[in-house]
């Protein structure tokens, strides 16, 4: 399975690769510059999954990326209330290519362990994620740091895998 995670710059994207992978996290991580590629394997499941950077100049990439993906997992910071809005209009954005029609979606909220984390409900008002149709939409709570229901996010990609095949 191959799947695109994506979402603004210090979100935890790089985090959230090293939690799934070993169950482990690096508080001081390098921050990605344009993409990386990781193969994971959870059981049966190989995933390969493209880590895209967020910084603006890197986002016009994301679209390219995601084509073909069985899932696009986006990663968002909850604590971050200043680029709520530019997330929600980043993933609106891309959403909106055709070439990524009907192409499973996955929210992260990341760093729920801070006290400033809007809840989950907040998180999907905030990114506007009923108003996303014509794919399959699901948002899960993490914290990285916490490996707070890091199991559930590497169920989905489980589950996703399969019904691809």
């Amino acid at each position: 399975m191959e799947i695109s995670l994506i979402g603004l710059q210090n979100a935890g994207k790089t985090s959230l690769v090293n939690a799934v992978a070993a169950g482990l996290d690096c508080e001081d991580m390098i921050p990605i510059v344009g993409f990386n590629m990781r193969k994971l394997t959870k059981g049966k499941v190989a995933i390969k999954l493209w880590v895209l950077g967020g910084q603006s100049r890197f986002r016009s990439m994301w679209e390219r990326y995601c084509r073909g993906v069985s899932a696009i997992v986006y990663v968002v910071d909850v604590a971050d209330h200043d680029n709520i809005y530019i997330s929600q209009r980043e993933l609106h954005y891309l959403l909106s290519k055709p070439t990524l029609s009907g192409i499973h979606l996955l929210v992260l909220g990341n760093k729920i362990d801070k006290v400033e984390a809007l809840s989950k409900k907040g998180l999907t008002y905030q990114m506007e994620l009923k108003s996303l149709t014509g794919r399959e939409v699901c948002c899960f709570m993490i914290s990285c740091k916490n490996l707070t229901n890091i199991d559930q996010v590497i169920n989905w990609l489980v589950k996703h895998s399969k019904s691809k095949s």
